[in-house]
């Protein structure tokens, strides 16, 4: 963990440069080793093809985005990389933002029950 998953409409996908989105998200993760083990970051996006939005009238878009992680951050740790998280998704789409519709959402998702996980990724970055 973490796990950055990103869903936006299909509309998006010409002008949304979503790969250097979550090359940003996964930089500032990075950036934050003392919260986050640096081999369990993971980003991805998925395209939504299906979906409406709000009356339908318009070429309306979205981007939601979820941040899961594991039990063990302070509030503190939560709520600084949330915000940060969500201003690099607001500067990302601030152009689009100002020529179209669109909504823009983020929330985290902490795992209280545990997960289960292999992973020899870690083993780079000790």
């Amino acid at each position: 963990m973490p796990h950055f998953i990103l869903e936006y409409t299909d509309n998006l996908k010409e002008e949304g440069n979503i790969p250097e989105l979550l090359g940003k998200v996964n930089a500032y993760l990075m950036e934050r080793g003392d919260v986050f083990p640096i081999g369990g970051i993971r980003s991805r996006a998925i395209e939504l093809k299906d979906y409406r939005i709000a009356d339908g009238k318009e070429d309306d878009a979205f981007v939601h985005a979820m941040l899961k992680i594991g039990t063990g951050r302070t509030k503190e740790e939560k709520q600084s990389v949330g915000d940060e998280l969500f201003r690099i998704m607001k500067e990302h789409f601030a152009d689009l933002y100002e020529k179209r519709y669109l909504a823009l959402s983020f929330e985290i998702a902490e795992f209280t029950n545990g997960t289960y996980k292999q992973n020899n990724i870690h083993k780079r970055f000790k």
